[in-house]
């Protein structure tokens, strides 16, 4: 089976759970090729329909995977192959880049949410869909010996840090409660999530005392999958699917937007020096697990 991948690479780099979706399917026996979009807005992105038109020609694929809704909306505009849509989250939950959304919407072979919330606002136009949220790498997320992550990032052995789930620039991410809770917190140093490399991302996660998400608004946050494959302790507000992903996990806590409570939960949390998930739960959020589903979705389409 032939797959082209079509997403941003707008911000300096494909988002890192495309591309690990994407070599997911490469070691399921797919072959992927992506197709890395230029410019910005519907202008921008409409510009790409001549080359997008020529490396389907080229390559051939059975099934074009458009990641995001502004993307589902061009790789709509040709009718050669049919299109699956996965919404990331701002495409929806964000009214402007919802009516974009509309297009890929009804008009894909196929829509994939990343979480049941997602789905609610777009329920009378979500025709054929499933809620597949984005995999974690195992290979990559796991366990790190604390001292020995910090020894590499630099920090202080002897030190509290709460790692925040991004950069304190992203409005949607809430940063203000964040820095609000740890002016409580004196003694705790809180780490924004930016200019990591993919392995110092991981070495923060498995160095931080407990992981923190503020965000008014997500789709299925990877940083939650990430931390839970680290067995890492994580305060987050209740967005997206954090509740079926949290739920019933020790060491990890479902905040409302307040202070207080995010100070008390955070607290609680650094108490606990790993979080158990149980197998069931990893695999669910597996890449390769992600990759299965899929490819059932790809192949029902190519049956019809």
């Amino acid at each position: 089976m032939k797959v082209l991948f079509v997403c941003s690479k707008n911000s300096g780099g494909i988002s890192p759970f495309v591309s690990e979706q994407a070599d997911a399917l490469s070691i399921a026996g797919v072959q992927v090729v992506i197709f890395t979009i230029i410019g910005k807005g519907l202008i921008g992105y409409l510009g790409n329909l001549n080359r997008l038109k020529k490396t389907i020609n080229d390559f051939q694929p059975d099934i074009v995977h458009a990641h995001y809704g502004l993307t589902g909306l061009l790789a709509n505009f040709q009718r050669k192959v049919p299109v699956v849509t996965t919404f990331h989250g701002c495409d929806i939950n964000r009214f402007s880049l919802r009516l974009f959304s509309y297009v890929p919407l009804l008009f894909s072979a196929f829509n994939i949410f990343v979480s049941a919330a997602q789905v609610k606002k777009v329920r009378y136009i979500a025709r054929k869909h499933l809620v597949v949220p984005c995999g974690v790498d195992f290979n990559v997320f796991k366990p790190v010996d604390k001292t020995n992550a910090r020894m590499q990032l630099g920090w202080n052995t002897d030190k509290k840090y709460v790692l925040f789930s991004s950069g304190f620039d992203r409005p949607e991410k809430n940063a203000q409660l964040a820095k609000d809770a740890l002016s409580l917190m004196p003694d705790v140093e809180l780490v924004e999530l930016k200019g990591f490399s993919r392995t110092e991302v991981v070495l923060a996660m498995n160095a931080a005392d407990a992981g923190l998400l503020t965000s008014f608004r997500e789709g299925s946050p990877m940083f939650i999958k990430e931390m839970m494959a680290c067995k890492r302790p994580v305060v987050s507000t209740n967005v997206g699917d954090v509740e079926e992903q949290l739920s019933g996990l020790k060491g990890c806590f479902i905040v409302p937007f307040d202070t207080r409570a995010v100070v008390n939960a955070l607290k609680e949390a650094m108490t606990y020096e790993s979080v158990e998930v149980e197998a069931a739960r990893y695999q669910q959020i597996d890449n390769q697990y992600v990759a299965s589903r899929l490819i059932r979705i790809y192949s029902k389409i190519k049956k019809y």
